[in-house]
């Protein structure tokens, strides 16, 4: 064997001796990412456990949980590195449908207590 065939930068492959290049794949962005949603969450249980039942809490959680959810489709299913065009036509429509519908169900669940 010579030496060009053991010298792993020759371009070939060899299974004996090839050991992959490791790369960071954005890890710290997800970490960081994670860190802002796991502060948020923490944010989420002290309003639950300071504030008493309310609909000022209830709409709280609704606006904490459109902010995460816009962030977890930002980073992690990649949304943030598209065209800013694209990103608008994603998330408005589901943003405004999601609000539509949290107002509709805390508006129908006010109701249901009243009885």
């Amino acid at each position: 064997m010579s030496n060009e065939q053991n010298n792993p930068l020759s371009g070939e492959y060899i299974p004996e001796t090839f050991i992959p290049h490791t790369e960071s794949h954005g890890t710290k962005k997800l970490w960081r990412t994670f860190w802002i949603l796991s502060f948020i969450t923490i944010i989420d249980f002290v309003i639950y456990f300071t504030f008493g039942p309310s609909m000022a809490r209830n709409i709280t959680f609704v606006a904490i949980g459109i902010v995460k959810a816009i962030l977890i489709v930002g980073i992690f299913m990649h949304l943030g590195d598209e065209a800013k065009f694209l990103r608008w036509m994603i998330v408005l429509p589901a943003a405004i449908f999601l609000s539509y519908l949290a107002w509709l169900l805390l508006l129908e669940g006010s109701f249901v207590s009243t009885y």
